[in-house]
């Protein structure tokens, strides 16, 4: 079901994030991401479905990762535009020949003129930046009128039962912090907009594997800096003792939401 939300009084919080450091994790996952990202396969084909119909010919593929879907836009005739942050994913999607053209440069100061492409598609990107006001408003800004703005993103109780497991461990959740699906809501009350939440859990054998794939794609850059030693052996032992298995697996859950703004 798609909420339609009117104007709501919240507070968007901002947060200090690093991005040189987001972007050297994720170039350095580059080689093993397409190998573990089943849950950015999933959103994004739910997302690509939400605009493959549009008539738009254009497609700024915000976020781009490797190019997995900048490569689908094109099969589906559209000319694309490859951005990302993080310059060994650029590559990676460069040598696959996944885009018309690429563009290393920050989803919150989007390097194109206004009313550039006709449909703006950001897949598990925004979570990343440290103002989704200002991401939402720069996707608007380079969106032609008629055309239409998708995203999907990470919203609270993302990542819980990894950082409770934690916490017995240290004290500390060492895993980061999402928006509210109301801040969320809050962030797109300019716009004329539809937010889908939906819940993905995963399950893993352990919690070596649970690690490793976040690892694999890029995911265990924390806002907050990391602590030395964090991922020692001891220390996954204590994690996985500390973990709350369920049917014999360590489940892992997102908080997704996706959402549609239409550009007027």
């Amino acid at each position: 079901m798609a909420f339609v939300t009117d104007k709501l009084p919240l507070a968007i919080n901002q947060r200090q994030v690093n991005k040189p450091a987001i972007a050297a994790a994720f170039s350095r996952a580059a080689g093993s991401y397409d190998t573990a990202a089943d849950l950015q396969r999933e959103t994004g084909h739910t997302l690509l479905a939400l605009g493959v119909q549009h008539p738009g010919r254009s497609v700024l593929d915000a976020g781009c990762g490797t190019g997995h879907f900048s490569r689908l836009w094109r099969d589906h005739g559209k000319q694309v535009i490859a951005l990302d942050l993080a310059a060994g994913m650029l590559e990676h999607a460069r040598q696959h020949q996944s885009a018309d053209d690429y563009l290393l440069g920050d989803i919150e100061n989007i390097p194109i003129a206004d009313q550039s492409v006709d449909i703006s598609f950001s897949n598990l990107a925004v979570q990343w930046c440290a103002d989704l006001p200002l991401a939402l408003a720069e996707l608007y800004r380079v969106t032609r009128s008629g055309g239409i703005i998708l995203f999907s993103t990470l919203a609270s109780g993302s990542l819980d039962e990894l950082g409770r497991a934690w916490q017995q461990v240290d004290g500390k959740r060492h895993v980061n912090d999402f928006l509210s699906f109301q801040h969320i809501s809050a962030a797109c009350q300019s716009y004329r907009h539809t937010l889908t939440p939906q819940l993905y859990q995963q399950q893993f054998p352990n919690v070596i594997a649970l690690m490793r794939s976040l690892q694999g794609i890029g995911a265990t850059h924390l806002h907050q800096g990391r602590e030395a030693g964090l991922s020692g052996r001891e220390r996954l032992i204590a994690l996985q003792r500390a973990y709350n298995m369920q049917s014999g697996y360590y489940p892992l859950s997102y908080h997704l939401v996706y959402g549609v703004i239409y550009r007027d």
